[in-house]
């Protein structure tokens, strides 16, 4: 993280699940000014507080990890204040942060910018070439205007502006709201309660048959810092650990971890999302270094530990 740790850094959502490991590893290598605004005294979504933000803390790098978001269920709930308010947030900081002279900005985008039916694994140049899945689709087209702001940006104002695209992450300190949950922690917490409670049988959305790709959270961060240290170029980077598996093995191995012996009963009537993901993780690897190194279920036990203990 040479580069970075005599700059002062604005981490937009520090202090959320991704973003208070990465300003973990950046105070870690050295950084002694990393600003962390909080939503109640910033609101990104309106053009004074971003202002008031870049007048107080003077930024040189800007890392934006502040993202309204959640699983299927709060994106089909959600669509219009997931979209307004992640598309506000993006363009007004990286506007802001043009006319501040901002030195970098790092902008992380989503899975789901992809399209429904990438070809697996996804690569960053099939991203246009089809709509999102139409769950995620309003969340994952507000993110990807990050991604065409900061190249539009490069091109006119010579602006250095990245963009990431990190695929689902997991790992202690994640979203266990019922309303707003991932699929991990949604699963972790249902069948944690089933075997506390003696239930015989756990209900889970969908058919099973949706593939995913995740990664755990403390290597997403690194793969943050290293990209924000070290890459420099307009194209998009997948941040991923390149590997799918059904949500069926997935629910399977977490009923395992939590001691669930218990039948899984699919919902069909609930949606599954996006057919499948998974990543190429090439360029990650050639640009600046990234791959993956947490063991998938020594992740998911780190996770149930600490789930259980946070419910205790």
């Amino acid at each position: 993280m040479t580069g970075l740790t005599e700059k002062r850094i604005t981490v937009t959502g520090g202090a959320g699940f991704l973003g208070a490991r990465v300003v973990e590893k950046l105070r870690a290598a050295g950084a002694k000014e990393v600003f962390v605004p909080r939503s109640r005294d910033y609101d990104l979504t309106d053009m004074a507080a971003v202002k008031r933000l870049y007048s107080d803390a003077k930024p040189q790098v800007v890392i934006h990890l502040a993202a309204v978001v959640g699983g299927i269920g709060a994106n089909r709930v959600n669509p219009g204040k997931f979209f307004y308010d992640n598309l506000m947030m993006g363009a007004q900081l990286m506007e802001e942060g043009r006319k501040a002279g901002v030195e970098k900005f790092a902008a992380i985008g989503t899975i789901c910018a992809y399209p429904k039916f990438a070809p697996v694994p996804f690569k960053e140049d099939d991203l246009w070439n089809g709509y999102p899945e139409e769950t995620n689709a309003p969340y994952g087209l507000a993110k990807k205007m990050l991604l065409v702001q900061a190249q539009a940006y490069r091109t006119q104002y010579g602006f250095n502006a990245i963009y990431l695209l990190p695929v689902n992450l997991y790992g202690p300190g994640d979203n266990f709201k019922h309303e707003s949950s991932h699929v991990i922690p949604a699963l972790i917490k249902k069948f944690v309660a089933a075997v506390q409670e003696g239930q015989k049988e756990a209900v889970v959305w969908g058919t099973g048959k949706a593939t995913r790709e995740f990664l755990y959270v403390d290597d997403c961060a690194q793969a943050v810092c290293l990209a924000a240290a070290r890459y420099d170029k307009p194209e998009p980077v997948n941040i991923g650990a390149g590997f799918e598996i059904t949500i069926k093995d997935l629910a399977g191995v977490i009923a395992r971890l939590t001691g669930f012996t218990g039948k899984i009963v699919w919902d069909a009537s609930k949606p599954d999302g996006q057919p499948r993901r998974m990543l190429d993780t090439s360029r990650a690897a050639a640009e600046f270094g990234f791959k993956a190194k947490t063991n998938f279920e020594e992740g998911l036990k780190k996770t149930i530990e600490w789930h259980k203990k946070a419910e205790k």
